[in-house]
């Protein structure tokens, strides 16, 4: 069952919106403007990556020999957490090896399409993306086996978050409430919450526990659009391959305008 993996209250709040793709004027009014996030399905499945991506072949041949960096460990705020550098094979050896969940390995965020260009021919940047005058700023891969966690942080631009391979589970709360999330306090990881959602210590973090979330599992084929500072807890459900889109507006969105 799902629910055993997932933080405390998962799938009995609100759950994100699902539309299936709009046109981008009505991303735009109904989302964008707003501020607001929201699932697009149906909108990536022309993307060669779909079928491609499966195919560990294929990763193997374009990439097989290429060094990347990964992250290795339960995630960046722990410990034990470290980064490595190793060749894309030596990277799928370890996700496809039995003793996987011991030494949780994770091509996380890393500028993988401007390194291997046939990667970036597997996928399309989204209309979506030119929202508000937008100006992309970087694209990202997240490549990891089942059980990877990004803990509860937020970025400063808008993200449109494209699941290619595999499934995800994704909350998000509200960037108004960035307080009752406690940041750390060194500027490293100010925009990472001290709270563990995995693990919440109530009595040091009292505030968190009541808080509004909106959270859903992220299918294969499906975009999600996070708006700018809005916090996300991102747990990976089964191996799992996943684009990020940032980009940037002159526009800034007000709430309910």
């Amino acid at each position: 069952m799902v629910l055993k993996v997932l933080p405390v209250k998962s799938l009995s709040c609100k759950q994100i919106e699902r539309r299936t793709c709009i046109s981008l004027e009505a991303f735009i009014h109904d989302y964008f403007l707003r501020g607001s996030p929201v699932i697009l399905s149906g909108c990536i499945d022309h993307w060669p990556a779909r079928t491609k991506w499966k195919d560990i072949k294929y990763l193997e041949r374009i990439a097989g020999d290429r060094t990347v960096p990964v992250e290795v460990g339960k995630n960046y705020v722990c410990n034990e957490w470290r980064q490595d550098l190793i060749t894309f094979s030596q990277f799928l050896e370890r996700m496809w090896s039995p003793d996987c969940s011991a030494n949780l390995t994770y091509l996380a965020q890393h500028p993988l399409f401007d390194q291997i260009k046939e990667l970036r021919e597997d996928i399309v940047v989204p209309d979506y993306c030119y929202a508000g005058g937008g100006e992309l700023q970087s694209l990202n891969a997240w490549f990891g086996p089942d059980g990877t966690v990004t803990p509860l942080h937020h970025d400063p631009h808008h993200n449109l978050f494209a699941q290619v391979l595999g499934r995800k589970y994704i909350r998000l709360y509200n960037a108004s409430i960035s307080e009752d999330l406690y940041p750390h306090m060194e500027t490293m990881l100010s925009s990472t919450s001290q709270v563990d959602l995995d693990n919440i210590d109530v009595k040091e973090f009292p505030r968190t526990e009541g808080l509004e979330f909106m959270d859903c599992i992220l299918e294969e084929g499906d975009l999600l659009y996070i708006p700018p500072k809005w916090w996300h807890y991102v747990r990976s459900l089964s191996i799992s391959f996943s684009v990020s889109f940032w980009w940037r507006t002159p526009i800034l969105p007000s709430e309910g305008s």
